[in-house]
């Protein structure tokens, strides 16, 4: 069975990695890439501007989380030099996971049961803010999911190895001033074999790496299945 059969075989309903109390009929799909001229108006470099298209976008379709981005090419982070290079074929702008967009505080809640396999605050501007990284060993298998932009207290009582089981509220989503300088949002991740990544793991990929990146950081919706 390859691996991407065997995420998709673990549940055969929705797995929620937030908002426990919020039910899916609550969940919108967003376009954030490039090729959405919704947001060539938009000033990206400024959060409350994310901040302020999510909560449109979210009340206009009286929802109130909206999801998408795995393998969304993004302009946003051309904003950042820590995604920035000269070489366009080098340059980090696909991104690796599903976000979750709603408010700051909101619940986030472990896919599977597991361990804390690493934690780290990762304050370059862009990045992830708050990270928790949960090792899973199911049937044998061994792999691990990450959680970005959280809140500073998420991460202050945790260690390595710390029991988690599926459903536990591990953290709360931060605030832009926290968590990257982004809306508020879950960066949620499967990394097959995450080497000797500890609290941290790529989450945009360039164009030339993106087909080992692809490989090793399957679609979350295989397990979320959400759409």
């Amino acid at each position: 069975m390859d691996f991407n059969t065997f995420l998709f075989k673990l549940s055969k309903h929705p797995i929620k990695v937030i908002a426990p109390t919020i039910d899916f009929e609550s969940y919108v799909p967003i376009d954030l890439s490039k090729d959405n001229k919704a947001l060539e108006k938009l000033n990206t470099s400024c959060s409350l501007s994310w901040t302020t298209y999510i909560n449109n976008f979210l009340k206009k379709r009286h929802k109130l989380i909206a999801f998408g981005g795995y393998l969304e090419p993004r302009s946003i982070y051309s904003r950042s030099a820590y995604f920035n290079t000269k070489n366009m074929l080098e340059e980090r702008h696909i991104h690796l996971g599903v976000d979750l967009w709603c408010a700051a505080e909101t619940p986030v809640l472990a896919a599977f049961d597991g361990v804390i396999h690493s934690f780290k605050n990762n304050t370059n501007h862009g990045d992830y803010g708050p990270t928790i990284i949960l090792k899973h060993c199911i049937n044998s298998i061994t792999f691990y999911t990450l959680y970005g932009h959280l809140s500073k207290p998420s991460i202050k009582t945790l260690h390595k190895n710390m029991q988690i089981t599926k459903g536990q509220v591990i953290g709360y989503l931060g605030c832009s001033d926290v968590n990257g300088d982004y809306a508020p949002h879950l960066h949620f991740q499967i990394i097959k074999n995450i080497a000797d990544f500890e609290g941290d793991y790529p989450g945009v990929s360039s164009q030339n790496n993106l087909a080992f990146y692809r490989a090793n950081c399957p679609d979350p919706n295989l397990v979320l299945k959400l759409y």
